[in-house]
């Protein structure tokens, strides 16, 4: 099965779906992150979580100054097309297009390049799926969306690596942001019809 994931930055794919990579692998998979390839730190950290999951990856220089000036959507697509290797996939994960927590434009712009370069059949998948977390506008730590598609408790085993990853492998403190968010329990909202992820997307993520 060959899976393509595609994230704002090195970490995205660990803390959101980390679990589920390594849960699977006897995937194919590729990781495709479009910021942060010219980070002296944080390259080097992408490249040895991609060792841990068996994945190959690739990544760009796209802004992500603190400023989140937004990105030229058309610029952002060409170089998601760059990154990836053209071929058919299985599964396409990326973002959601509200994000993950309150509140990180990049996620947000990535999501909604994914969902369109589906549709547009620039990305060819049979499915799609978006991370499903959020923060109760920053009243508590990410956690998975109680009625998602996809909810998949992790294993102890499991999380351990996944937690070890993030704090070992990317360096993040025991007390920071990042390790505490690591979710337990992982959720994605998925699509086998373009179409419908489109009309999701328009909707502001209303399934009818």
């Amino acid at each position: 099965m060959k899976v393509a994931v595609i994230v704002a930055h090195p970490d995205d794919e660990t803390l959101w779906a980390g679990g589920t990579l390594l849960s699977h692998p006897q995937w194919q998979v590729f990781v495709a992150s479009v910021c942060r390839g010219d980070d002296a730190d944080r390259a080097p950290k992408f490249t040895n979580a991609l060792q841990v999951f068996h994945a190959q990856g690739a990544m760009a220089t796209l802004d992500d100054g603190v400023e989140q000036t937004p990105l030229n959507e058309e610029a952002l697509k060409q170089t998601i097309l760059r990154l990836l290797p053209p071929i058919k996939y299985d599964l396409v994960i990326t973002h959601d297009p509200s994000g993950e927590y309150t509140y990180h434009l990049r996620h947000i712009e990535v999501s909604k390049a994914v969902i369109n370069l589906w549709n547009d059949q620039q990305i060819t998948s049979k499915e799609l799926w978006t991370f499903a977390y959020h923060d109760g506008n920053k009243k508590f730590y990410p956690r998975a969306i109680h009625d998602a598609s996809i909810k998949s408790p992790l294993s102890l085993d499991i999380y351990a690596i996944k937690h070890q990853i993030m704090h070992e492998v990317y360096g993040y403190p025991l007390d920071g942001w990042e390790v505490k968010t690591t979710p337990m329990t992982e959720a994605f909202w998925s699509f086998t019809d373009t179409n419908m992820a489109k009309k999701w997307l328009e909707s502001g993520r209303v399934l009818s």
